[in-house]
């Protein structure tokens, strides 16, 4: 991979990372309303349980932004971290993120070896 190519992925998930750090601080939604109304209780509810899920599906894809991040500081981004080959560029440029190679992505996708936590979201973009 070209010097290029890493500062192109390295903008992109700088660009990601503040997006989704902007985004994890409201967190307004989850507050716990009481009304006298218990329909509208219920319905609050169903809400601030979205949200909860929201923020904690955001919260994995900024560790994982992160993590590709620290794969770049240190010369590894591009590698599948299971079976060490290079990751496609097709894949890194839909997710640039990703820590596996879409062989190894599917191979986790059927619990054929463990994957670390966090990889769960990485899954579902992917």
């Amino acid at each position: 991979m070209t010097q290029t190519e890493i500062n192109k992925y390295k903008a992109m998930l700088e660009a990601k990372q503040a997006e989704l750090s902007a985004g994890l601080r409201n967190r307004d939604d989850i507050a716990i309303e009481k009304t006298p109304d218990a329909i509208d209780e219920v319905q609050l509810a169903g809400e601030r349980e979205l949200a909860i899920r929201n923020l904690d599906r955001e919260s994995n894809l900024l560790r994982n932004v992160k993590g590709a991040l620290v794969r770049i500081a240190d010369g590894s981004y591009g590698v599948c971290m299971h079976c060490e080959e290079d990751i496609k560029i097709k894949r890194l440029d839909a997710v640039p993120w990703t820590k596996y190679c879409i062989k190894c992505q599917e191979a986790a996708d059927r619990h054929e070896f463990e994957v670390e936590s966090g990889d769960t979201l990485e899954l579902l973009a992917a």
